[in-house]
């Protein structure tokens, strides 16, 4: 009987532990119920249903999980949801749009910046963000920007091509 009890004991703290978290991800208000303790990443793939954003080390060393909150590049894997309440996420998802891919996405896939995909939503969304406050990147900065995010399939020489691309498109509004 007392297991029981414990049980019971132990749920009800659990559920007097969930928050419901309030936040913008990619543009749209959502919300969801989670233990302070998840982090982002669980958070965005588990309750929001968003598997864009990709678990390759739990340590912030790859940035696999690398997403925007308010324009700025974070490693959601290292990161607690409920830290992002009240602010504007972007993930993968959040790239296309009704017109079609992002010029980051479109680069990627016309420059050929990806083998097996696991690291490419978050090396796009850590190059749209030195694209907004870098128009015109060197090749230095791209791989600086890029630095943070490991890619085990290519040599990045395509990457920093499809960076360079998608920067040289941004500027002309394609």
């Amino acid at each position: 009987m007392a297991h029981v009890e414990t049980e019971a004991a132990s749920a009800t703290t659990a559920a007097a532990l969930t928050r419901t978290i309030e936040l913008t991800v990619n543009g749209e208000p959502r919300r969801g119920d989670a233990e302070p303790r998840v982090l982002l990443a669980h958070f965005l793939r588990g309750t929001l249903g968003l598997t864009g954003t990709h678990i390759g080390c739990d340590t912030s060393s790859c940035g696999a999980c690398t997403v925007l909150m308010d324009g700025v590049p974070v490693k959601s894997c290292t990161m607690l949801a409920v830290q992002a309440e009240g602010r504007q996420v972007t993930t993968v998802e959040g790239l296309e749009t009704s017109e079609g891919l992002h010029p980051m996405q479109n680069a990627f896939h016309e420059e050929h910046g990806l083998q097996c995909g696991f690291c490419t939503p978050g090396m796009m969304l850590a190059a749209i963000a030195l694209l907004e406050e870098n128009p015109d990147p060197s090749e230095e900065e791209i791989r600086w920007a890029l630095s943070g995010n490991v890619c085990r399939c290519t040599g990045y020489q395509n990457i920093v091509k499809a960076v360079q691309r998608a920067a040289a498109d941004m500027r002309e509004g394609v």
